[in-house]
């Protein structure tokens, strides 16, 4: 890239970071007092007026200062080279509040508000997809002759807990009997196998097993199938209010709302988080939604040993702190993956 590039970004790099923080049109005095570029003002009135040209800045209103547009957010995300580090002790703040977490549930809602409190933005995390969960353990606790507590423990580190009435007694045999077979079915299989390898239990259990097995495997077949309406934990929601002015047309922000009521916008966009630690950025219409054209979305997938256990991230108006955003997004999404990792 030839050197005028290069001063031509470093303006652009200079517009996104003061209209970021200021939320004014900035102007070519501004940024020749702000910014250390080494050229005259007129140098920088020549370089805005070809960023304009080229579609990386723009002009809201008629003698204003020049504000970036989506495609000027683009390339300077595009060209970010360093991302700002989170300080050790805002890493070790990080881990001992999720390390506090009782369960998967606790984990990821202790994520969620974390992440909006970081960006001040909406956060969102994906349920472990039950592709992805592989069932760790299955206990069969007998609470009287009649009713069983079932215990389903997933790798991921989620915990369902469910009751069953039997309708007949079961003695200490039989039990044991139940747990063989329901943890030979169960242990170290993914969701949807285990589901299915439940739903066979009773055609091959003994007679006096069946009764029972049937209604086991219907409370354990339910319970592995995966609930979309559970999917999704959101956090934040009221930072869109802050920032209402950020995206655009009355009725925006509203869309934007309804969009994240409706949850399926939002986990097509975080499908393609598909590895730990890569990061998307989509910004404005990139998203490719209607309701979401003010908006910028930054994913990760988080996950353990490798494996995407599902995609998390913020979502708020295209003038946003990109690389502290993106350095957040990273650290939660890491810290996650390893505190489920040591459940």
């Amino acid at each position: 890239m030839s050197s005028t590039e290069d001063r031509r970004f470093e303006v652009l790099r200079a517009i996104v970071a003061d209209y970021v923080a200021t939320k004014e049109p900035i102007g070519s005095k501004t940024l020749v007092e702000r910014h250390n570029l080494g050229v005259s003002s007129a140098t920088v009135r020549n370089d805005m007026a070809v960023l304009e040209a080229e579609g990386y800045i723009a002009q809201p209103h008629t003698s204003s200062g020049r504000i970036p547009t989506d495609k000027g957010y683009r390339q300077f995300v595009d060209r970010i080279s360093e991302v700002k580090p989170l300080s050790p002790a805002e890493r070790r703040a990080i881990m001992e509040f999720l390390e506090s977490g009782v369960d998967l549930d606790d984990v990821l809602r202790r994520g969620v508000r974390l992440l909006a409190q970081l960006t001040r933005q909406v956060a969102v995390v994906q349920y472990p997809t039950a592709s992805a969960s592989t069932v760790r353990h299955i206990e069969v606790v007998a609470l009287n002759p009649a009713r069983l507590l079932l215990v389903v423990i997933t790798d991921t580190g989620r915990v369902d807990q469910r009751l069953v009435d039997l309708g007949a007694v079961i003695d200490d045999e039989d039990l044991a009997a139940l747990r063989g077979m329901l943890g030979g079915a169960m242990d170290g299989k993914r969701l949807a196998a285990a589901s299915a390898s439940v739903a066979e239990l009773p055609e091959h259990a003994p007679p006096k097993l069946r009764d029972v097995l049937i209604r086991v495997s219907t409370v354990l077949v339910e319970t592995l199938v995966e609930h979309p309406e559970e999917r999704l934990v959101l956090g934040g929601t009221a930072n869109l209010t802050r920032n209402a002015a950020d995206f655009g047309l009355p009725g925006s922000l509203r869309q934007v709302l309804e969009a994240l009521e409706e949850q399926v916008v939002v986990l097509k966009l975080l499908a393609a988080a598909q590895q730990p630690g890569a990061i998307t950025v989509r910004i404005g219409e990139e998203t490719q939604v209607e309701q979401m054209r003010g908006t910028s979305v930054v994913s990760t997938g988080y996950g353990v040993s490798g494996a995407v256990l599902g995609g998390m991230g913020v979502l708020g108006p295209t003038r946003m702190d990109y690389p502290g955003t993106i350095a957040s997004v990273a650290a939660v999404a890491r810290y996650i993956g390893e505190v489920l990792a040591e459940r």
